[in-house]
């Protein structure tokens, strides 16, 4: 038997004890009241979101890769935000990678007992070459998941960097890692339904972790996704704006400008800001890891 009475995701929420005799607008404002309380919960774990963070950097910024193990819920939305990096950031789909319990196809429908099984997570690390070069984030918002534990005895194993993502105090996953994140939303709305509030707190975590690491890495030119891919017609209009708005220029010479260096916005930015061609504002944008402003140091 488990026992999940010790697990705050299990606990009776007292607000809502009655939300099924309340009218659809009592009902939705009780669980916005509810929803309110997550991003007070992240605020106490900054410290160890931001310790993660620099944790992943320091392996990324050599070549290193970020997994994601996850079960249900929690590993859902893992692969989510593991999709969103390329698009977003322009890094290699194996760059960030989202393992899910029972694979692929439980995205869709569970594939039942596939969390229970520790073994499954060690195997899914392997499948991919997990080294002590990448670093993974167990991620379980009851804190107990086998799946995600036998993920972080894996690469714990190889001494890689483990970090735990949980939704309640004292969670088992912890003893698993070396960098704990606990985020304590508070019961749900619906008794156990970590999808609400557990749920939201992990997206919002998760985009943390991903997001501040590729802002470390050059991703970002001040607040603009300067490596975004113009994959379709949206992320071609996108990355034409963000031209424009990083360097003043009208639409047309952001266009014709990024015409020569393959839609690159970044290429494109340090062109027209340091008035040179695409293979010496490539040269400085390599010297400098990527960053724009330090490649337009180098070519004052």
């Amino acid at each position: 038997m488990v026992n999940l009475s010790n697990l705050d995701t299990e606990k009776t929420n007292v607000n809502t004890k009655n939300i099924d005799r309340l009218d659809t607008l009592e009902m939705v404002k009780l669980i916005n009241s509810e929803d309110k309380k997550v991003a007070n919960a992240i605020e106490t774990a900054l410290p160890a979101i931001s310790q993660a963070i620099d944790a992943i950097y320091e392996k990324m910024k050599t070549g290193g890769r970020l997994i994601y193990a996850g079960a249900g819920t929690s590993g859902r939305l893992a692969v989510l935000d593991a999709a969103e990096c390329p698009p977003t950031f322009g890094v290699d789909y194996n760059t960030v990678v989202g393992l899910l319990a029972g694979g692929q196809s439980a995205f869709i429908k569970a594939v039942e007992g596939a969390e229970d099984n520790p073994k499954l997570g060690a195997e899914d690390l392997a499948a991919i070459n997990f080294t002590a070069s990448d670093v993974l984030v167990g991620v379980a918002a009851s804190g107990r998941t086998p799946y995600v534990i036998g993920a972080l005895d894996y690469a714990n194993s190889l001494n890689a960097v483990t970090i735990a993502l949980s939704c309640t105090q004292n969670a088992k996953i912890a003893e698993h890692a070396k960098i704990n994140i606990a985020v304590t939303p508070g019961p749900e709305v619906i008794t156990g339904s970590t999808r609400l509030k557990s749920g939201t707190a992990q997206k919002m975590v998760l985009n943390m972790l991903s997001t501040a690491t590729m802002i470390k890495l050059g991703k970002v030119y001040g607040n603009l996704m300067v490596d975004v891919r113009a994959t379709n017609e949206k992320l071609i209009q996108r990355t034409k704006n963000i031209v424009c708005q990083a360097t003043g220029v009208s639409e047309e010479t952001a266009t014709a400008t990024l015409e020569k260096c393959n839609f690159s916005a970044k290429n494109a930015i340090v062109m027209i800001l340091a008035k040179v061609d695409h293979e010496t504002a490539q040269t400085a944008l390599n010297n400098a890891n990527g960053r724009i402003y330090l490649a337009l140091e180098q070519l004052k």
